[in-house]
Parts: C-alpha cells; sequence; structure tokens
C-alpha cells in the first residue's frame, strides 16, 4: 500500500479536511475519499523516496515476481489476487510499491502490459511484450515463466562473466595498494640511512623508485584530483555514442576477453530471441527488441540492418551471414530453423551451446589468470625486494673491506 496525503472538502459543512489515506493508487485513493462522504481537492504521494521507489529493483525480484506470477495465474487465481499475493511475499520495498501502482492501473481497467509499461525504470521492453503477447494469446502464465527463465540465464551468465572480471581486478588493486605502501614508507627509510654516509650512492633502481616515491609524496594531491577528473570526465564519455562504440568495440575484439563476449552475445540475442518467437512476438518486432537487448551498439546496428533486409525479402539467416558482428553458427542455425519451421528451437539450443561455450571459457581464463598474476605479483615483489636490499648489501659489503 501507498500512502497518500489529501485535501478535501467536507460538503456538509463546508470546511477542508487534511488527512493521509492508504490505497494502492491515486485513484484508489479518491475513491476512499469519496466513500467517507468528502469531495477530494488535492492527492500527493506521501515519503516516494522513503518507499524506495526510485531505488532500483534489482534482477532476482523480477524473477521472482514473473515465477510467483506464472504459477498463481496457472493455478487459477484472478490477476489482482495474483500480485497482491506477490506484493505481499516479496521482500523489496521498491518492487512492493511498483506493484502496488500496477494494481491500481489494473483495477482501474488498463491492461496488465500497459501498466507494466509505465514502469520502464523496472520493467523493459522483452518484460513488456511478453506479457502483451501472453495476453493477446491467453498464455499469460506460460509468457511469464518464460520470462523467468530468460531472464535468469541471463543474469547468470552476466554474473558468470563480472566474477571472472572482479577476480583479477581485486588482485591488482591490492598489488597497487603494497606498492604504494613500500614506495612511500619503506623506501625513503633506506635513503635516509645513505644521506648519513659520505661518498655513498644508492643503485640506480633504488635511485629510480625513490624518485616516483618524491612525485607521489610531494604532488599526492595532484594525483587524487587527475584521479577525480579523469573519473569524471571518463564516466560522461563512455555515455556518448563514441565512447559506447569504442567500450563495445574493445570488449568483441580484445586478444583474452573478446571471444568470451562475443559468445555472451550471441548467447542472449538467441535466448532472448527464441523465448519472443515462443511466445508469439513477430519477428520484425523480435529482431528490434532483441537487438536492443544485447547491450552492444555494434551488434544492435547489425540487427537493424537485418531488418531492413528482411523487410525487403530477405530470410534472416542470409541477412545475418557474412556480418562480423556475429558468430557463424547463429546464421547457419537460423537457416536450418528457417527450412524446417522450428527457429525457435533451433535459437533456443544455439543459446544451450554458447552459455556451456560461455562457462567454459570463463574456467580456461581463470586456470591462465591465477599463474599468470602470481607471476606478475613475483617479478613486482621481487623489483621492491632488490630496490631495498640492495643498498644494504652494498653498505654490508664496503663495510667489509672497509674492516680489512
Amino acid at each position: 500500500m501507498l500512502s497518500f496525503a489529501y485535501t478535501a472538502r467536507n460538503p456538509a459543512t463546508g470546511q477542508k479536511v487534511n488527512a493521509v489515506v492508504q490505497a494502492d493508487s491515486e485513484r484508489a485513493a479518491a475513491k476512499l475519499i469519496k466513500e467517507q462522504g468528502l469531495a477530494p481537492i488535492d492527492i500527493t504521494l506521501q515519503n516516494k523516496e522513503k518507499t524506495g521507489f526510485f531505488k532500483k529493483v534489482r534482477t532476482k525480484d523480477k524473477i521472482l515476481f514473473a515465477r510467483q506470477l506464472s504459477t498463481l495465474i496457472n493455478a487459477g487465481l484472478p490477476l489482482v489476487q495474483s500480485l497482491r499475493s506477490v506484493q505481499k511475499t516479496t521482500s523489496s520495498k521498491p518492487m512492493q510499491a511498483t506493484i502496488s501502482e500496477v494494481i491500481g492501473d489494473v483495477e482501474a481497467g488498463s491492461a496488465f502490459s500497459k501498466a507494466l509499461e509505465k514502469h520502464p525504470q523496472v520493467f523493459n521492453t522483452i518484460f513488456i511484450n511478453l506479457v502483451g503477447a501472453g495476453e493477446i494469446s491467453g498464455t499469460l502464465d506460460a509468457s511469464l515463466e518464460r520470462l523467468a527463465n530468460q531472464q535468469e540465464k541471463d543474469a547468470e551468465i552476466v554474473g558468470k562473466v563480472r566474477g571472472a572480471m572482479v577476480y583479477p581486478m581485486v588482485v591488482v588493486g591490492v598489488m597497487a595498494l603494497v606498492v604504494g605502501f613500500m614506495l612511500v614508507s619503506v623506501l625513503p627509510q633506506v635513503q635516509v640511512l645513505y644521506d648519513g654516509l659520505p661518498g655513498a650512492e644508492l643503485p640506480l633502481l633504488t635511485r629510480v623508485l625513490l624518485g616516483i616515491s618524491g612525485l607521489i609524496t610531494k604532488y599526492w594531491w595532484v594525483l587524487i584530483i587527475l584521479i577525480v577528473i579523469g573519473t569524471i570526465f571518463g564516466s560522461k564519455w563512455v555515455r556518448t555514442v563514441g565512447g559506447k562504440k569504442y567500450i563495445d568495440g574493445v570488449k568483441m575484439h580484445a586478444p583474452a576477453i573478446g571471444p568470451l563476449f562475443m559468445k555472451m552475445y550471441m548467447a542472449r540475442f538467441t535466448r532472448t530471441g527464441s523465448t519472443l518467437v515462443a511466445s508469439g512476438v513477430p519477428l520484425l518486432q523480435m529482431l528490434e527488441i532483441t537487438g536492443k537487448s544485447v547491450n552492444n551498439v555494434h551488434i544492435e546496428a547489425s540487427v537493424k540492418r537485418a531488418i531492413v533486409q528482411v523487410k525487403g525479402g530477405k530470410s534472416l539467416a542470409d541477412s545475418l551471414e557474412g556480418d562480423s558482428n556475429f558468430l557463424e553458427l547463429v546464421p547457419n542455425m537460423l537457416r536450418i530453423g528457417e527450412q524446417s519451421g522450428s527457429v525457435e528451437e533451433m535459437m533456443s539450443r544455439t543459446a544451450d551451446y554458447y552459455e556451456k561455450e560461455v562457462d567454459q571459457q570463463i574456467k580456461t581464463i581463470n586456470t591462465i589468470i591465477e599463474p599468470a598474476l602470481m607471476i606478475i605479483l613475483g617479478i613486482v615483489a621481487l623489483i621492491i625486494v632488490a630496490a631495498v636490499l640492495l643498498p644494504i648489501y652494498s653498505l654490508a659489503g664496503k663495510d667489509l673491506s672497509g674492516s680489512r
């Protein structure tokens, strides 16, 4: 339930009344106020931010919402009753607030898919179109089940790729902190030791690292400013058209991660396409939705070009064949699906294949990354230890020669 602060007039006395009412929507709140014999003047949603209305709804909550709703509708419960049951069981405050708004719109006569359209920050185009297709065909429960499966698989594969990227980043970050500490705190002590000895000269490696240490110590504030400015401008740049093209291009063609991202994009394209086709979404509409869902501007551009060719009478397989942004298996499987009338099944099989390939490649990358990081850490540690110990051994050698 949402809280609405309202101002109303009492027709009997002519006095204004200011109070708060609990309701699923503004319409429902107005109805409750009228039932009290009052004429509403102004109704305002109260504490919108506290309800978490503008906070992001997690993918896990959306998957749970679709799966639970599918089960309840399949059991024969009316839509509004099913929505209320799901609202009570979800622990997410933002999701509860969103479902309340949806319930209010559905009770007011709006179609379920149209009610979801009012919340684009929660429900994406795939979600809305699958629900709409389910409403039209009378298979809303099946559409919601397919939707939950698609979103679950997509979240799983993205999570695995992110997990593979996080480990090396954490190790490199810790290594940078340790190196910074050694440069700022330990190496200067070696210089202090040498400053008291006339004619003593530090080794070249130590002098170089001490120069870096001096820059960090004297101009740390400049480094912080540069990092802040770089972060601000970098975050803005990646949102521009040029930035997105560059970043997406790197993801697709980088030596180590390029094949992994390409397989992830193919899995996402075919899984989403299969789900939409199975729900009865027309081919061209499916391509428009799927192109955006891949989340890569180059692949989206290729899909847009394919849409134009399909409108001109070409098959989807022929439209994608030879496109460098698509792996060869995708148009080949689509051709088999088009010839046999089983596009949905072929896309689903292709998605299964690439999802397994992503799993295998992540395992391979992790196997390679661990020893590679150990070697890099060993080299860095050797350089730091050499910079500290070489001056000490040099002094010990001079003391020994002097004692003779």
